[in-house]
């Protein structure tokens, strides 16, 4: 056999033993960091935070979120004035239902598209929620067009303005990565994520953090009417919250890609609630703890999903986020209401210990997190001396 024939044999033999990667292996590998497709997918997921949120793992459920948000509230538009239970059905359920297939799947797709500069497009995705918050309140919106054209109308014009909001969301929300051809019970929870104690730790910290986070939201013109602050500037405390939260999700998730702002941002957001809120008496005082409230708790909403990203295998990034917010979600469902309890008597002492008692949560879950960052950092750290 000739010596060119001998060494056409090995090459093919070799590339038996060694297929090539499929062309597109690299690509998927490397993350786009920008350009129209990425930056589309984030003003998608935006415009879907401004009709979910705004108001309160296959991308493919964001359509069906859609029309489960839309339907509910076409059918809130109906209820009957003596049958609450039909407010159950259609927000509690339909609505909640609609939420839970859109979030998750908005906030993990972005991880496709962006590595360096993730947390700045989580960023720009939560801030939907926040120009949401400012003009859906029905203190502002919903309570003007209700006088106009009644209630049935006033929610339905809401349901349109979704509707355009989510349509936008369903043309540009686009996964990168290659559509798994199975669903395996690891993409859709990661037992293994409970195993690392960076993980757990994380997910202690943010229930403990959103146990707290919106008893501001729903206590804070409560609390001013009570110390006499007039209603009519009271009920826009609520919209000045989520108008200052906007800033808050977008300039974090910019510095966060150079500088840790997650622990420290929850932490002063603990401070002002003590040391601003718990003395506040005016309304000047109230209105500033309403403004520094919402400057620095957005940066959590906004780095938490970049965070578990940097602890977690891309494979599964998008069900330990699911499981974490699972926790989270029953920690949103019953953290407002048991904070009630402080308030059975209406007087300065009840509402005292409900601000301590956010605070308090708020700053033991930036520390866990804190603890966390610091430990992993003196460890990669050592690693890195080590021959």
């Amino acid at each position: 056999m000739s010596p060119d024939k001998e060494k056409i044999d090995a090459d093919v033999e070799a590339k038996e033993r060694c297929p090539e990667p499929p062309a597109d292996a690299s690509s998927v590998s490397e993350f786009p960091e920008g350009g129209l497709r990425a930056w589309s997918v984030v003003w998608g997921g935006f415009f879907a935070f401004i009709a979910t949120f705004g108001i309160t793992n296959s991308y493919v459920l964001i359509p069906l979120g859609s029309f489960l948000i839309v339907f509910s509230l076409m059918m809130l538009s109906l209820v009957q004035p003596d049958k609450p239970y039909q407010i159950f059905l259609s927000q509690g359920i339909l609505f909640g239902f609609g939420l839970a297939c859109i979030f998750n799947p908005t906030m993990s797709v972005a991880g496709h598209w962006f590595r360096r500069r993730r947390a700045y497009a989580i960023g720009v995705i939560a801030s939907g929620s926040s120009i949401g918050g400012v003009f859906f309140p029905t203190r502002i919106m919903l309570q003007r067009l209700i006088v106009s054209i009644g209630f049935p109308w006033a929610v339905r014009a809401v349901a349109f303005i979704c509707l355009g909001c989510l349509t936008i969301a369903c043309l540009t929300i686009r996964t990168r990565l290659p559509l798994s051809r199975s669903i395996s019970l690891r993409g859709l929870v990661d037992l293994n994520g409970f195993k690392d104690w960076r993980y757990v730790l994380a997910t202690i910290a943010a229930f403990l953090v959103f146990y707290a986070l919106f008893i501001p939201y729903f206590y804070i013109q409560i609390f001013a009417d009570f110390f006499g602050v007039p209603n009519n500037y009271a009920i826009y405390l609520l919209p000045i919250i989520n108008a200052f939260g906007t800033p808050s999700r977008i300039i974090p998730g910019m510095m966060a890609d150079r500088i840790t702002v997650l622990v420290p941002s929850t932490v002063i957001a603990s401070i002002f609630t003590l040391a601003l809120w718990l003395p506040a008496r005016t309304s000047a005082a109230i209105t500033a703890f309403a403004a520094m409230y919402g400057l620095f708790t957005g940066a959590f909403v906004t780095l938490l999903p970049a965070y578990i990203y940097t602890i977690s295998p891309l494979e599964v990034y998008g069900a330990r986020l699911g499981a974490m917010y699972f926790l989270v979600g029953i920690a949103n469902l019953v953290g407002t209401p048991t904070a009630g309890a402080f308030l059975t008597t209406m007087d300065v002492a009840g509402f005292n210990g409900l601000i301590i008692f956010t605070g308090v949560l708020l700053a033991a879950g930036s520390l866990i997190l804190g603890v966390v960052g610091v430990v992993t950092e003196v460890r990669k750290r050592q690693a890195a001396r080590l021959p």
